[in-house]
């Protein structure tokens, strides 16, 4: 029965990465017991992927009648190791693969492709070469997804990456082999570091590794795991690997993040065990394993790396205690939920996520329970105060934030991070807007609103404040106003909160404009509607100087107790020309640099509140270990 070629690559190789082509012909290449191989890479430019040509040459022992014959034969095989299918890797990228293989006294010649046909073969011919060199061209994809598929350094660090445990095996048995990986680039790309150029591994440079035991309590039903390992200085490159050997081959396990590593060392650890045997898809893209399996595995395997690596570089304990401080620093409602055995070993992002996702988990399990034992109630309890510590936490992100505000940056930069702009929220979604409403950042007790409008029509807010009274239209927009009510008893009243905002780096008479905005709002807000307002105030925030000091001076305005420079007075408003009327009012002006840091003050009160808490109860529970 006759396969077809294109639709057997689709199914096997649906999403493989350019550099598969190169371990398929590197596995061919060892089968076939060579010793020298070589990896001819030829591109005109950059940019030009379909002038890619790939030439991979070997010593093996080449294409004999046998090794043909299992070549046409897609998935027929003699042994759990190989898969059949590899070669199909070669059609997910390249049209044509001309092969030339000389063997003995005879060479044979054909092209691999989509309409490959056995038959089709020149063979029996007089030679005395012994090669067998595969040329693949006719690039199929319109780019290439990463040029590090084609920089010979790159290639070199994935080829040790996935052939380490083949290549050692040969260094310990004494057998040699050389690859030599080269790039040649007409029109170089000294920008992006596309050159001509040239890398090479050799088994006989290969480092010696040392071998422990992984003693495996929970998979006891199979041979001990062995750790095969190197951790050794090297000034020059840096090389990672962490990973579990399959049938020769290595697939990564994310045991330790790069980031965790000090520069200068070469760090190898080779994982091996009856139990990956067979383990991997037909494509050797993924493993096959059991996932509970391949969890405990990988659990066992880290803690095993975390010794060696804590024990031959000191300097790593050290920074893991750092990394540990720091969590607590800035996440102490995740206390408790961190898994202490990745804490250094893991990304810091991983970490933190791991930790989120079972703070989430618990949240769940509170939320979904259906009575409240005394047991669930203290869970309750601390469920509530990490819930609080993570809203403090979200909110220091905020003042941090509008501490990085630059004169640059634009007045809708400040008036988002306090309530996103075009905006209205009302007490109803209360926690649904939770994190857009940042009006705290002026005073907590401004978390008690009924309505907030964020740079909204007056005549919004006042069809707020009249409930649908007939009303006079006004289409000017303050940044922000806020509607609440300050007197349980007062029900038909409420209190209002105007704030206008001004960037950084202003002059005195644009910063001077803020004081006749707030003048006009309350002018138009106590003329038609003061029997409906208890108590209104009106902010200005600005950054402040000297000058506009003076001229807060000059007006009398008084100063108030702040980390910075707040002013307040009381002003009276005339409502109009004809009864000059006046009605009080009260304006605060607060330096921009104050209204941030007085709000820091207040919520870095709060975490350290929560973090002495935290810190006292994980420490309580370190105590009861170690009784």
């Amino acid at each position: 029965m006759k396969i077809n070629i294109k639709q057997a690559v689709k199914l096997f190789f649906a999403n493989p990465s350019l550099e598969m082509v190169y371990f398929e012909a590197i596995a061919n290449s060892i089968d076939a017991d060579a010793t020298d191989i070589q990896i001819q890479i030829s591109i005109k430019g950059f940019n030009k992927p379909d002038t890619l040509v790939v030439k991979i040459m070997d010593n093996g022992v080449g294409f004999t009648d046998e090794r043909f014959d299992k070549f046409s034969k897609l998935l027929e095989v003699d042994e759990d190791s190989h898969k059949g299918v590899g070669r199909l890797v070669f059609l997910s990228y390249f049209k044509n693969i001309d092969i030339l293989s000389c063997y003995g006294k005879q060479c044979r010649s054909f092209t691999f492709s989509n309409d490959f046909d056995e038959k089709s073969i020149v063979k029996n011919i007089e030679c005395d070469k012994h090669e067998t060199v595969l040329t693949l061209k006719n690039y199929y994809l319109t780019k290439i997804k990463s040029h590090d598929y084609l920089k010979p350094t790159s290639l070199k660090n994935r080829i040790l990456e996935e052939f380490y445990p083949k290549l050692y095996l040969l260094k310990q048995e004494h057998k040699h082999l050389k690859i030599t990986i080269s790039l040649k680039v007409e029109e170089p790309n000294f920008k992006q570091q596309f050159i001509t150029s040239s890398a090479t591994i050799d088994t006989a440079e290969m480092s010696d590794l040392e071998v422990v035991d992984v003693d495996a309590p929970y998979l006891d039903m199979f041979d001990k795991m062995k750790l095969h390992y190197t951790i050794k200085e090297n000034k020059i490159d840096n090389t990672i690997i962490t990973a579990i050997c399959v049938d020769g081959r290595t697939y990564k396990m994310d045991i330790i993040a790069p980031e965790n590593i000090p520069t200068g060392y070469d760090i190898i650890f080779l994982l091996y065990s009856d139990i990956f045997k067979g383990q991997v898809n037909a494509s050797r893209q993924e493993l096959t394993m059991n996932e509970s399996v391949l969890k405990t595995v990988k659990s066992l395997f880290r803690k095993k790396v975390a010794e060696l690596l804590t024990t031959k570089i000191p300097i790593i304990k050290n920074r893991n205690k750092e990394i540990k401080k720091s969590f607590v620093n800035r996440y102490p409602h995740l206390l408790g939920y961190f898994e202490e055995d990745t804490i250094g070993f893991i990304s810091r992002n991983d970490a933190i996520k791991n930790a989120q996702d079972k703070f989430f988990k618990a949240q769940k399990e509170v939320l979904d329970a259906s009575g409240y034992s005394d047991e669930r109630y203290e869970k309750t309890l601390e469920m509530s105060s990490r819930t609080l510590t993570e809203y403090v936490l979200y909110r220091q992100i905020i003042i941090n934030k509008l501490k990085q505000i630059k004169p640059e940056n634009s007045e809708a930069d400040i008036h988002s991070l306090i309530v996103p702009m075009k905006k209205k929220l009302e007490k109803s979604n209360f926690m649904s807007d939770l994190y857009s409403n940042n009006a705290w950042l002026l005073d907590d007790k401004y978390m008690t609103y009924s309505t907030i409008l964020s740079d909204k029509d007056m005549s919004e807010l006042i069809d707020v404040i009249t409930e649908g009274e007939e009303k006079s239209q006004d289409d000017s927009r303050p940044d922000i106003a806020l509607v609440f009510s300050g007197n349980p008893q007062a029900k038909q009243k409420v209190d209002v909160v105007i704030i206008e905002l001004k960037k950084k780096g202003l002059k005195l008479a644009k910063n001077e404009e803020v004081i006749s905005q707030l003048r006009q709002r309350a002018r138009r807000l106590m003329k038609y509607y003061n029997d409906k307002i208890q108590r209104i105030w009106f902010y200005g925030i600005v950054e402040f100087n000297d000058e506009l000091k003076i001229s807060i001076l000059e007006d009398k305005y008084n100063a108030l107790y702040s980390n910075g420079s707040v002013y307040y007075k009381s002003i009276d408003v005339m409502t109009d020309l004809a009864t000059q009327k006046t009605i009080p009012a009260g304006i605060y002006l607060m330096d921009m640099n104050s209204f941030i840091n007085d709000a820091d003050i207040r919520n870095s009160t709060f975490l350290k509140v929560i973090k002495c808490h935290f810190t006292k109860e994980e420490k309580e529970k370190e105590e009861d270990k170690n009784k």
